[in-house]
């Protein structure tokens, strides 16, 4: 019996995580085997990489061909782009960010981890830790990604030595444990794997019976589902739409007036007394609604219409909190801070801030730092270049309403903007 009919028959809701690691360490690869040894491939996708694999006379199919979706990725056999594949065992959904290992692409690492729930931090057997590991694994922990796991692959190149693969485990370890990974509760697990030879990724294989721990699916399967992670209890709802439905032939309608968003955290429910930021008016919610139908709770990530009790003057932008758990309002912001942009991050110019569904103009006050990767150290900067880590400080032209991103990554994030170009230049957690 194979290892998909031995799964569980609960439903474990979603889970989104996304690969990481450095060039060639067998990203795509794990995940399309992962995909293949599930059956989530369809026979077309599986008939047409089985062509490209035979006409670079391949004698195995290459499975890194389902994620590496760009023409420019499969002729340099590498990932530039975030791609993103999604697939159910009949017990979890899935959604996979397959993140690119060269450092000039570290930016789109940062935008896939900004979602993920756990982490896949991929090492060659063969070459150990290196400098990238140790980039993405300091960004996994920088976003607040609550589970990691240290996949040390291409074992059937170093003959599936165990001395090897507990060589690299402590070498990782020991760099966890010097960014406080572990003192910080992380939850980080070791695995060896084959993703080419699918050795502990959905089957365990013969070739590893040292190995007694689960294989990479188990882990999968039984990690917490997205949206349960550390999240913040305070109700956060930031008003994306005003609605107020135009049709003067419905009497029910005329005085119907409803501010749609989404839960970022939190619940929500009718009686609750809240409070809308920034005006500090207070009201009590009439009805939550999803579709126009009344819903008895409304929780995180659900996207609904609140109606309030009292008319109140409420536009895109504004927050609603429960009364008494508002945020602090923030006119001088200090964040850690990815820069995204060729264009180096300048004093002299004015970006905006776009922080849940408010946009503000800002400037920025001051560089305390930049991060060095490698070693972790402080180091000073007077400007950020392309892929930098830095903490900043914003000065703003309006207050925005955020917590802090160790304790909601929801309201504790943003993104810069050059009000020039409408282009994303950075994204900043808010400290």
């Amino acid at each position: 019996m194979s290892a998909m009919e031995n799964l569980p028959t609960q439903e474990n809701g979603l889970l989104r995580f996304m690969t990481c690691g450095s060039v060639d360490d067998g990203k795509s690869t794990l995940i399309g085997r992962l995909l293949y040894d599930t059956k989530a491939i369809l026979a077309d996708a599986l008939t047409a990489i089985e062509k490209t694999s035979k006409k670079r006379g391949l004698d195995a199919v290459d499975l890194s061909l389902l994620t590496d979706g760009l023409q420019a990725e499969r002729e340099q056999g590498i990932t530039i782009d975030v791609a993103y594949r999604y697939f159910a065992t009949g017990t979890r959904k899935y959604i996979i960010a397959d993140a690119p290992g060269h450092e000039q692409y570290t930016r789109n690492m940062v935008t896939a981890a900004s979602t993920a729930n756990l982490a896949i931090i991929m090492i060659d057997a063969r070459k150990g830790v290196l400098a990238q590991t140790r980039r993405h694994s300091y960004i996994t922990h920088l976003v607040g990604i609550p589970h990691l796991v240290v996949a040390v692959n291409k074992m059937d190149l170093v003959d599936y030595d165990q001395a090897t693969y507990d060589r690299i485990c402590a070498e990782y370890r020991a760099f966890a444990d010097k960014m406080g990974l572990t003192a910080k509760g992380f939850d980080v697990r070791f695995i060896p794997v084959s993703a080419l030879a699918g050795d502990n990724i959905v089957e365990r294989g013969d070739a590893m019976p040292w190995y007694e721990g689960p294989t990479l699916l188990d882990i999968l399967e039984t990690a917490p589902p997205a949206g349960t992670h550390e999240r913040s209890e305070s109700f956060r709802f930031p008003v994306q739409y005003v609605i107020r439905p135009q049709a003067s032939d419905d009497p029910e309608l005329h005085d119907y007036r409803g501010f749609a968003g989404r839960v970022e955290s939190g619940t929500v429910q009718a009686g609750d007394a809240v409070t809308v930021l920034p005006s500090g008016i207070e009201s009590r919610v009439k009805a939550v609604h999803i579709g126009g139908e009344p819903i008895d709770v409304g929780h995180t990530e659900q996207s609904v219409t609140l109606l309030l009790e009292d008319e109140v003057d409420i536009s895109r932008g504004d927050m609603i909190v429960k009364s008494g758990n508002a945020p602090e309002a923030k006119k001088e912001l200090r964040a850690m801070l990815c820069w995204l942009s060729e264009t180096p991050l300048s004093p002299a110019r004015t970006y905006l801030i776009r922080h849940t569904s408010r946009t503000v103009k800002a400037k920025l006050s001051g560089i305390a730092y930049k991060v060095d990767i490698n070693s972790q150290a402080q180091v000073d900067a007077t400007q950020l270049a392309v892929n930098d880590i830095a903490e900043v400080g914003f000065k703003l032209a309006q207050p925005i309403f955020a917590d802090p991103y160790t304790t909601n990554r929801e309201t504790g994030a943003f993104i810069v903007v050059d009000e020039s170009t409408n282009n994303t230049v950075g994204a900043g957690m808010v400290i």
